[in-house]
């Protein structure tokens, strides 16, 4: 059984999180730079076996897609053209990024260390597996 990898993907920086070999406990990864990410998963790929990409669905209050989701969709194609035996699946990523911070503020981060965009966006990543894990 292989790990499930989710994404959430930004313009600038993409959090990256997986499971175990499991599936069962969701874990942070990385954040890579957006421009760098197909790169990063073809050489964590090469030494992981992975059955799942879980892509976090950028939505608004009204359930209408949100903005970035057009920056997603042609990542979505890439990906599935670079690893087209790997199911792509969708997860709402509302909150995340909200649910992140209160996170790392629950857990005792300085402020200093919250400031860090990279760390919110591999929590998020790590908030939208496990809610696909939770949903499975």
């Amino acid at each position: 059984m292989g790990r499930i990898l989710a994404l959430d993907f930004g313009k600038k920086r993409t959090g990256v999180a997986v499971t175990d070999p499991l599936q069962i406990i969701a874990s942070g990864l990385a954040t890579v730079e957006t421009k760098q990410l197909l790169i990063f998963l073809k050489e964590y790929i090469s030494k992981e076996e992975v059955d799942i990409f879980v892509v976090g669905l950028p939505k608004q209050m009204n359930n209408q897609p949100s903005e970035s989701e057009h920056f997603i969709q042609p990542f979505i194609k890439k990906l599935k053209n670079t690893f087209p035996n790997i199911p792509i699946e969708r997860e709402d990523e509302r909150f995340t990024s909200k649910l992140a911070f209160q996170a790392m503020i629950n857990s005792g981060m300085k402020k200093k260390q919250r400031q860090n965009k990279a760390t919110i966006d591999e929590i998020s990543a790590t908030l939208i597996l496990q809610s696909f894990l939770n949903r499975k």
